[in-house]
């Protein structure tokens, strides 16, 4: 055989593969190769773990190992059980105790609007005149004020002379009693509680009290629905208790739990009696540009001489007129903080949540003036401020009506302003600073500046932290952020309302 013979021969043994090295095949999967086997296991097969028997793990659990742990766990089980049960115990003994809430009555939750002059606010009939119905129609914004009552008129039939007074009518020119008890309905969805001005002879010069008409007409308006009384022109009155006790005693006999009326008079020297509500005219008094230790001097004394008697504050009313005319317009502002952060129910007359002045007019109707809710409104209203209507205020968040929103919603929400305790702070002569709080409640510390120049104020307080936050000022460009106790700067006029949490 020749050589290329052998090498043919040789590839050929090659290409014939041995028996032996060939891939198996099984008839489970004809696609496995290279020496791989697949078996399938029955679907019905389980895996089972059995662990140790019974006797095992108490053979294991009794040896003295596993019953020192037992022990062990078992003590550390109780001891922290007990710990944390002294724990609890000892956080309730030490935790201050909580005051428990006074029950407030309606009026001391929040501000009352008087709308001394009917016939200025607003009217449904085109004519000029307002009347009832015109208050229902603005029942919306008077409750976007955030108030809790209103007060309004007088509305009755009204001569000089007593034969022509009839608290139980309604002059025409507001309206009828229809209108009223639809005011009545319309105040009452809002939760504004409605009381009625029955001075009875407002139109008049004599202040004529019989004492038989004045009890006949509280006694029908109060069966009407009505949530209080007021009388204004009462300095005489006031110096007969029987007559106040009496009248005080009809409100208290039309008066139920959460249905509470109230009487309000507005006196000027501070007397004390049980008196539901007084209407304080302290600050009407201070003239327009007090000094700050005029203003601490006097409402001290006031304070201190009323007790417990809660205090209603206003500047001004339908006697004697609007606060824009009573006090300067640099202190304006400062004088809406002042009211709604002194301890007692804020006051306001219609329109000076927007600054509304008096009329130049020299007759009696110079302190009704029209309540400008438009700007053709506006001219009638003797123009003293810059976006003086209320459309225009709304739609300015730097407006004195904005500022009273803010002001007024703080007095319903916050409870060291709505009832907390009062604490006059020493400062430096141009300043009138205090502190109310209550309890474990927000602090709130008003800062007065009734300098015409920039003050800085010296606060010297017990509890003071060394820092606060800034609530709101008169001036709309404060920043709003914490500010250092030690040393508060004022600008001209400015009032400023701080916060700070109480620490235990």
């Amino acid at each position: 055989m020749s050589k290329d013979a052998e090498v043919d021969m040789k590839d050929v043994e090659l290409d014939v593969i041995d028996p032996e090295k060939q891939p198996m095949n099984t008839a489970l999967d004809n696609t496995e190769k290279n020496g791989c086997v697949k078996v399938k296991v029955p679907d019905d097969q389980e895996i089972k773990f059995t662990g140790l028997s019974k006797e095992e793990l108490l053979k294991v659990a009794n040896t003295p190992c596993w019953v020192r742990t037992r022990w062990a766990l078992l003590i550390l089980f109780w001891l922290g059980w007990i710990g944390m049960l002294a724990g609890a115990i000892v956080i309730i003994v030490q935790a201050p105790r909580c005051k428990p809430l006074p029950s407030l009555k309606w009026w001391q939750k929040g501000a009352i609007y008087q709308i001394g002059a009917v016939e200025s606010f607003d009217n449904t009939k085109g004519d000029g005149t307002g009347d009832i119905a015109g208050i229902k129609a603005r029942i919306d914004y008077l409750s976007s004020l955030k108030v809790k009552g209103i007060v309004i008129g007088p509305i009755h039939q009204n001569s000089d002379l007593v034969n022509d007074t009839n608290l139980e009518v309604i002059d025409k020119k507001f309206g009828n009693e229809e209108d009223f008890l639809n005011l009545l309905d319309a105040a009452k969805k809002k939760g504004i509680h409605v009381v009625l001005d029955l001075t009875p002879n407002y139109n008049g010069q004599n202040n004529l009290f019989d004492t038989d008409i004045v009890k006949k007409g509280m006694e029908y308006w109060l069966n009407k629905g009505v949530s209080g009384i007021r009388f204004g022109n009462v300095d005489t009155i006031l110096q007969n208790p029987d007559v106040v006790e009496e009248w005080k005693n009809i409100t208290n006999n039309y008066s139920s739990e959460g249905k509470e009326r109230v009487l309000i008079l507005p006196v000027k020297n501070m007397v004390t009696n049980n008196t539901a509500l007084l209407m304080d005219d302290v600050l009407s008094t201070l003239g327009k540009e007090p000094a700050a230790a005029e203003v601490i001097t006097t409402l001290s004394r006031h304070i201190e001489i009323a007790g417990d008697q809660w205090l209603g504050w206003m500047v001004g009313g339908r006697e004697l007129g609007h606060m824009a005319s009573m006090v300067k317009n640099r202190l304006y502002r400062l004088y809406q903080i002042m009211l709604f952060t002194l301890p007692g129910t804020p006051f306001t007359n219609y329109g000076d949540e927007i600054g509304l002045e008096d009329t130049q007019e020299k007759d009696s109707k110079a302190k009704f003036p029209v309540m400008p809710w438009k700007y053709q409104q506006s001219r009638e209203a003797g123009p003293r401020f810059t976006n003086k209507t209320v459309e225009d205020q709304e739609k300015d968040t730097d407006s004195l009506l904005n500022l009273y929103k803010a002001l007024s919603d703080l007095k319903v929400k916050e409870r060291s302003l709505q009832h907390g305790d009062f604490h006059i702070l020493k400062s430096n002569i141009e300043i009138f600073a205090y502190l109310r709080d209550w309890d474990q409640n927000e602090r709130f510390l008003a800062v007065l500046n009734f300098a015409d120049t920039k003050t800085t104020a010296y606060l010297d307080g017990v509890g003071l932290p060394l820092k606060a936050k800034v609530v709101l000022s008169s001036d709309p460009k404060r920043p709003k952020g914490e500010i250092v106790l030690q040393n508060v700067e004022l600008d001209p006029s400015e009032g400023l309302l701080l916060s700070f949490p109480y620490v235990s």
